[in-house]
């Protein structure tokens, strides 16, 4: 046959509508003078691998003129591929590095959102990829690329991205039919009609330029604060006292100032411009410390993650992600596993040493607590039980984790403080170390111990202190296991 089929793969994780998507144009196709075929291979989980779903189709006119039915294939070859939609910036990736992906061939039509990976999530650093590498890469490869945040502009519609990805095949004109065509086709299927056909148009506007707000160029407003709404004379001086900072310190200092407002109160952001004062006579690890400090001072215990759980915020956004209609309840769920030592941590260091020393108290303990427990917080005892756990904020001070985690950051600090006077790079790595500490539990205690393992060992090198300590850091951060910080370890000259 003289006449060639268009030849698209979709890519897309559980519960997106890939399926729907992959539907949508086998009907589309059919209702338009075309043969169309589909397959699909799922992946291995919804994050570890995407469904692809793979289509064919070729126009009836030519197969009746050759008198015969074309020979359609039923999985994708790299390099011969017409257009590719990819629900998710990674995805689009995915398909780059399959070969799917060619400048000479292929449209590309993708979200630039991000769903991170499951390997992103559980490293024990920053292992996120670059979104806008990501991005930069698939316009390399793409003979056409149609890209922005349909995540969003779905969310904005009340709808899946399915709908959206398929307005913005429309406004490619990758495919021979017009805009009424793919229209009709979501109206045929009889779901959800109003809301996709909303999310179709959409999709439409944010290839064609019609509406900016539909790329991700504009987010949604802040509510302002009122002229009539009153300040806290505390935090007004906090305020006054972050304009001292240098310039390019001051966004980090604010945004850390307002953090551990969040997490305690005033007095505490107070304590946290103190202690950055320390570093006043150089700029640069002062501007690093605004960060690291910050994050320490609000280190995660079982008060931060009950206030957080049972904040109005959150419950709203777990109603917004539903979609629940007014007459729906929702029910949300919290699993938690306390230890003894998450439990002793948040009483005062007196009582805390007494539970820990009463075998018996450990054992009740540990009796209802090693299978862990389910929460309810949408029912009034769940959310009480976490609430109030939340309120204990206001008597952080007096726990155990409380005056341990102070006494950890004075030392660090000084060490930071020491270094920065002849050493400014050792310094800033001294305070990147804190990115070693995370959680509560074992695994802080897992961090806890490689950090005093790293900078131990590094400042027992004098002469290369700085760099052995950022490569025996990111060795640390490599795995749990602690394989690839041992073989850091094993690799320094003997001071």
């Amino acid at each position: 046959m003289s006449a060639q089929p268009i030849k698209i793969a979709i890519l897309a994780m559980g519960g997106e509508g890939g399926g729907v998507l992959a539907d949508w144009i086998v009907d589309l196709a059919e209702q338009n003078g075309h043969i169309a075929q589909t397959t699909s291979v799922p992946g291995v989980a919804q994050r570890t691998g995407a469904t692809i779903y793979y289509l064919e189709l070729f126009p009836r006119a030519a197969a009746d003129a050759e008198g015969r039915a074309p020979v359609l294939a039923m999985m994708p070859l790299p390099g011969d591929v017409d257009v590719v939609l990819a629900s998710e910036a990674m995805e689009a990736a995915r398909a780059v590095e399959r070969g799917l992906v060619t400048p000479e061939r292929t449209t590309l039509i993708a979200s630039t959102h991000r769903v991170y990976a499951i390997a992103e999530k559980m490293a024990m650093g920053d292992a996120r990829v670059d979104s806008t590498a990501l991005i930069e890469q698939t316009q390399r490869a793409a003979r056409q690329l149609v890209a922005f945040d349909m995540a969003r502009t779905a969310e904005q519609a009340g709808s899946v991205i399915s709908a959206v990805l398929f307005g913005a095949l429309a406004a490619s004109k990758t495919l021979p039919f017009e805009q009424p065509a793919f229209e009709a086709t979501i109206e045929r299927g009889g779901i959800s009609v109003a809301a996709s056909l909303r999310a179709f148009r959409a999709g439409l506007a944010g290839v064609n330029g019609q509406n900016d707000a539909e790329t991700g160029r504009v987010s949604k407003p802040v509510d302002a604060p009122s002229a009539t709404r009153s300040i806290d004379a505390a935090v007004t001086a906090l305020v006054a006292c972050v304009q001292a900072f240098p310039a390019d310190a001051r966004g980090l200092v604010t945004e850390g100032v307002r953090r551990l407002i969040d997490y305690q109160d005033p007095a505490y952001a107070a304590l946290y411009l103190d202690r950055l004062a320390q570093l006043d006579f150089e700029p640069a690890v002062q501007a690093e410390a605004a960060r690291h400090l910050a994050l320490w001072m609000s280190y995660e215990d079982t008060i931060r993650v009950a206030d957080l759980k049972t904040r109005s915020s959150r419950l709203a956004r777990v109603h917004a992600e539903s979609r629940r209609t007014p007459q729906q309840l929702v029910q949300v769920q919290e699993f938690l596993k306390p230890g003894v030592q998450e439990i002793c941590d948040t009483l005062p260091p007196g009582l805390a040493r007494w539970v820990e020393g009463s075998a018996g108290l450990r054992r009740l303990i540990e009796r209802f607590t090693q299978d862990g427990s389910v929460v309810r917080t949408s029912s009034l005892p769940g959310f009480l039980l976490l609430y109030g756990l939340g309120g204990l904020r206001r008597w952080r001070r007096g726990t155990r984790r409380f005056q341990l985690e102070n006494q950890r950051i004075e030392q660090w600090l000084a060490k930071t403080v020491a270094a920065a006077r002849t050493d400014a790079p050792l310094a800033i790595e001294i305070l990147r170390c804190q990115r070693l500490l995370k959680g509560y539990g074992g695994t802080h205690e897992r961090g806890w111990r490689n950090f005093n393992t790293v900078l131990g060992a590094a400042l027992e090198q004098p002469d290369t202190a700085a760099a052995t300590l950022r490569r025996l850091r990111d060795a640390a951060l490599a795995d749990e296991d602690g394989v690839a910080l041992g073989a850091a370890l094993s690799g320094l000259q003997p001071a």
